[in-house]
């Protein structure tokens, strides 16, 4: 599969397409503000209705999960979901699937002046390209 993966202040899908605020950035700060993942997967057609499980991840620079306080106590910052591609009626045999999702989140603690990387994994899988990285700015 091929996945693209953007970073962007606002997101949502609809109407099966992206709609991005505040896209391609990879450095916020220096204080906490919302971010959205935006991902688009290409399924190949041979996948369709075939279920796949996701995975988005934050890591730090040294490729180590990101803890944040939560009611519950110290949470790994991670979400976790499903996707199906369908072939919509008309389209080629052989056309790769457009498959939308997207990730909003408030502002997250993350101390200043460190990098960070959003990991994309599906069915327990990850490639380098499936990560977007960025910066928060130091407090001066």
């Amino acid at each position: 599969m091929k996945l693209t993966l953007l970073l962007c202040d606002a997101a949502q899908v609809a109407d099966g397409k992206l709609f991005i605020l505040g896209g391609g950035w990879s450095v916020v700060g220096p204080g906490a503000a919302p971010m959205a993942i935006a991902v688009k997967v290409d399924v190949p057609w041979h996948e369709a209705t075939a279920p796949h499980a996701w995975t988005l991840e934050l890591t730090n620079e040294d490729g180590e999960p990101v803890w944040i306080p939560t009611s519950e106590g110290n949470q790994p910052v991670e979400v976790a979901g499903e996707f199906q591609a369908y072939q919509p009626e008309g389209l080629k045999p052989g056309t790769p699937l457009d498959v939308p999702l997207v990730v909003n989140f408030g502002p997250l603690p993350l101390p200043p002046g460190r990098r960070y990387v959003w990991r994309f994994h599906i069915d327990g899988h990850t490639e380098e390209t499936w990560q977007a990285g960025f910066t928060v700015r130091d407090g001066e």
